[in-house]
């Protein structure tokens, strides 16, 4: 009897909640989201359909300017799954919470770890695929070339894609509603665009601008592609600027475990 109570308190410590993350339960978790969305051809043709098509649309735009889309297509490669996978994680968890979901795995011997690493794997996954996909499209199909490594260009891609799934699970542990989400985008992607070297290089912007730009992931993503795309090897740099993005996944994932509520309000 009182093995069955120290279990007891194991699985349920007080508050009603586990505490510790059990690779089983995560991967259960991400597995029934993946095979959900297996289903949702909207979805599906969201994250894979849109930035190939996109990225094909650039390459033509820039077909009669010689060198144009071997310069942008890199940073564009890795923006799309930051963009696509912030939007589909963060809609597709709310939606969860919305329709009581949340709420019922919850009342189940299941903590927040396993929820948030559950949904972080499965769209992770989708993100990596995705970009992958997309670059295979980018460095054959349309025809990109760079004078350094498209695998180091795809990891970026792959990381950022890492990256846009952190972010959305923390605005989804934010937002009320699945439109409060979309609108979260602005507010945390939209800043990175435009402070991170894509339109105009960091040393050029004001001080100030200069100084926020420090404190954005995605500056450090555009770092990395502009390794990637003049190095075909590894460099430390390269692997600098992949760590730092990777800590701001991991402190993101932190900040949606912390806050994922049950059921909004």
């Amino acid at each position: 009897a009182r093995r069955d109570q120290r279990r007891r308190r194991r699985i349920h410590p007080p508050g009603g909640r586990r505490v510790d993350v059990s690779p089983r339960l995560t991967a259960a978790t991400a597995r029934r989201i993946l095979q959900q969305l297996r289903h949702d051809r909207r979805t599906l043709g969201l994250i894979f359909g849109l930035p190939t098509v996109l990225m094909g649309l650039l390459a033509l735009m820039l077909i009669d300017q010689p060198g144009a889309f071997d310069a942008w297509g890199p940073p564009i490669l890795g923006i799309f799954p930051l963009i696509v996978m912030f939007l589909v994680t963060s809609v597709a968890t709310l939606r969860e919470r919305t329709s009581g979901t949340l709420e019922r795995l919850l009342s189940l011997p299941i903590g927040r770890g396993d929820i948030v690493g559950g949904y972080a794997l499965a769209f992770s996954l989708l993100g990596t695929a995705q970009a992958i996909v997309v670059s295979l499209f980018a460095f054959g199909l349309y025809g990109l070339d760079i004078p350094g490594s498209p695998l180091l260009v795809a990891a970026v891609a792959i990381v950022d894609a890492l990256l846009g799934t952190a972010l959305g699970l923390a605005a989804s542990s934010v937002a009320t509603t699945e439109f409060q989400a979309v609108q979260m985008m602005p507010l945390l992607l939209f800043p990175q665009l435009f402070l991170c070297g894509l339109l105009l290089p960091r040393e050029d912007l004001p001080p100030v601008l200069e100084w926020l730009s420090w404190l954005m992931p995605l500056s450090y993503a555009m770092d990395a592609t502009t390794e990637a795309t003049i190095h075909d090897s590894v460099t430390s740099a390269y692997l600098v600027n992949i760590a730092v993005v990777l800590a701001f996944s991991a402190g993101a994932l932190v900040v949606g475990g912390i806050t994922l509520r049950r059921q909004t309000r």
